[in-house]
C-alpha cells in the first residue's frame, strides 16, 4: 500500500476518528534511540519521547531482546486466568522503588487512565468514601472518571456533557500566575467548608510535575502540606507519576525529591519503553483493600510488557539514567535560560530533571508582554506563536510538543539515552527558531 504523506493523510481522514489528534503532519517510518525518520526519509531529533513514554529511547537493544525472548515463549494468558513470573518479578522491583515505609504491593494495568481509576477504586474501598480532590492544570486521562479529574474541557471533554460527580477542584501552586502554596492549601480548605467535608473525601490526586499543565512543578512545601492534611483527615494521597516516573525527573519517582511520600503512586508510559503497561504501587494494607477480582483486566500486565519493563529497569540502573536525567535537564535549562535573556517571548523556563517547559508570551515592539510585534506577527497570540515555533523546529528536524492550559508552553521531553551531540544540536535548532520565527 502507498506510504506517501498525502496518501496517508487521505487514508487517515477516511478511516480514523476525527477525535484522535495529530500533533505533527508527518508519519513515522522507523526510529532508533533519539532519532525518527518519516515516510519521506527525513530524519528528526525526537524531543517528544512518545509523550514521555520512551525514556530509554526508541528500540533500546536490551529492551528489544527481552521482548523477543518473551515473544518466543508466549504472548498472552491473562494474569487473572493463568499467571506468570514476569508480572510477579516486576511488582517486586516496583515495590522496592516505592518511597515510604513498610511493605508495598503493586497492581498492573495497561494505560495511565486505567491505573488512575484503579487507584481511586483502592482509595474508595479503603476509606469507604467517594469524593476526590484534583487540581487546576491537571491531566489524568480521557476515560470518563479521569476526565472529571482532568482540568481542561477543550479539547478533551468538548460536547461530552458533564463528567462523573464528587470531584472537587483545588488550585495548583503557580507562582508566576499568582497562586502560592498558601493559596493552594486554602483552596482545599474552602472545599471542606463549602462543598464536601473531609470525611467525604477518599483521595487527593496530584501530579508532582504537571505534564499537560505545562511542566508546573509542585513545590516541596506544598507536597509536605498535602501529606499532613491527608494524615489529619484520613485521606489517601495519590501521586500521578505516569509522566514523571521511570527516572524522567532525576529520581525514579519525582515525589522522592519533595520530602514526603504518597500512599499510592500511579506509573506508566516509560516504565515499559512504549509497551502498554501501567500500574499502582502503595502500602500493602491499602492496596489490599480491594477484594480479588476488583482489580485487573484482560491485558493488564501483559507478559510482553512486563518483560519490557524489567529490561527498562535494568537499563535505568546500568546506564545511570537517573543521573543522566539531571545532566540533560541542567544542559537544557542552561541553554534555555540563555535564550530567555535574548528573546522576550520566553516568559518562563521550568521543570524538574529532563522534564522541561518553556512558557511563551506575545511580545510588543517595546519588548514587553502584549499583543504582538513586527518580528513576531502583530496580533498573534502566545499559543499561535508556540505553534509556529513547533512547526519551525519540525521543518529544521526537531520534534517538540506544545502544552499548558493556554497552549503556550513548549514541552521538552527527550529520551534519557539521547546522544549529547543531538541534545546540543536540538537546542541550537530551537535557538534558531526563536531568532527567526
Amino acid at each position: 500500500m502507498s506510504s506517501t504523506y498525502d496518501d496517508l493523510q487521505q487514508r487517515r481522514r477516511d478511516a480514523v476518528a476525527r477525535g484522535v489528534n495529530q500533533a505533527h503532519p508527518i508519519y513515522a517510518a522507523c526510529a532508533v534511540n533519539d532519532r525518527v525518520w518519516d515516510t519521506d526519509g527525513k530524519p528528526y531529533i525526537d524531543f517528544t519521547s512518545g509523550i514521555a513514554a520512551l525514556n530509554t529511547g526508541h528500540r533500546h537493544p536490551h529492551v528489544m531482546a527481552a521482548i523477543d525472548r518473551q515473544l518466543a515463549a508466549f504472548t498472552h494468558t491473562c494474569f487473572a486466568a493463568l499467571p506468570y513470573e514476569p508480572y510477579i518479578a516486576l511488582c517486586e522491583r516496583i515495590n522496592g522503588l516505592m518511597p515510604g515505609d513498610g511493605p508495598m504491593k503493586t497492581a498492573l494495568f495497561t494505560t495511565g487512565s486505567e491505573a488512575v481509576e484503579s487507584a481511586l477504586k483502592i482509595a474508595r474501598a479503603h476509606t469507604r468514601r467517594s469524593g476526590v480532590i484534583a487540581f487546576t492544570g491537571a491531566y489524568h486521562g480521557r476515560t470518563l472518571m479521569t476526565l472529571a479529574l482532568t482540568a481542561k474541557v477543550a479539547p478533551y471533554a468538548s460536547a461530552m456533557g458533564l463528567m462523573p460527580g464528587h470531584v472537587y477542584r483545588a488550585r495548583f501552586p503557580d507562582a508566576r500566575h499568582g497562586v502560592d502554596v498558601d493559596e493552594a492549601i486554602d483552596s482545599i480548605e474552602r472545599i471542606f467548608r463549602s462543598d464536601a467535608a473531609p470525611d467525604d473525601i477518599a483521595a487527593i490526586v496530584f501530579e508532582p510535575v504537571q505534564g499537560e499543565g505545562g511542566a508546573q512543578v509542585a513545590p516541596a512545601s506544598f507536597v509536605q502540606r498535602l501529606r499532613a492534611l491527608c494524615d489529619r483527615h484520613g485521606i489517601v494521597l495519590i501521586a500521578d507519576e505516569v509522566q514523571t516516573g521511570a527516572a524522567r525527573t532525576g529520581s525514579f519517582f519525582a515525589i522522592e525529591q519533595m520530602g514526603a511520600s504518597a500512599d499510592l503512586v500511579v506509573f506508566g508510559k516509560s516504565v515499559a519503553a512504549g509497551m502498554p503497561l501501567s500500574g499502582v504501587v502503595g502500602r500493602a494494607a491499602l492496596v489490599d483493600s480491594v477484594a480479588p477480582g476488583g482489580l485487573g483486566g484482560t491485558f493488564a500486565g501483559s507478559p510482553v510488557a512486563c518483560a519490557a519493563a524489567l529490561a527498562v529497569l535494568d537499563v535505568i540502573e546500568r546506564e545511570r539514567l537517573v543521573e543522566r536525567a539531571r545532566q540533560i535537564g541542567e544542559t537544557m535549562r542552561g541553554a534555555l535560560l540563555s535564550m530567555q535573556r535574548r528573546y522576550p517571548a520566553i516568559a518562563d523556563v521550568r521543570g524538574l530533571g529532563a522534564m522541561i517547559g518553556v512558557e511563551l508570551q506575545a511580545v510588543c515592539d517595546d519588548g514587553v508582554s502584549g499583543a504582538g510585534s513586527a518580528d513576531h506577527a502583530p496580533g498573534r497570540s502566545a499559543a499561535e506563536y508556540t505553534k509556529a515555533i513547533v512547526a519551525a523546529a519540525r521543518e529544521r528536524g526537531l520534534l517538540l510538543l506544545a502544552g499548558g492550559m493556554d497552549g503556550n508552553v513548549l514541552r521538552l521531553l527527550p529520551p534519557l539515552t539521547l546522544e549529547l551531540a543531538h541534545l546540543e544540536h536540538g537546542l541550537n535548532v530551537l535557538d534558531a527558531c526563536f531568532a527567526t520565527v
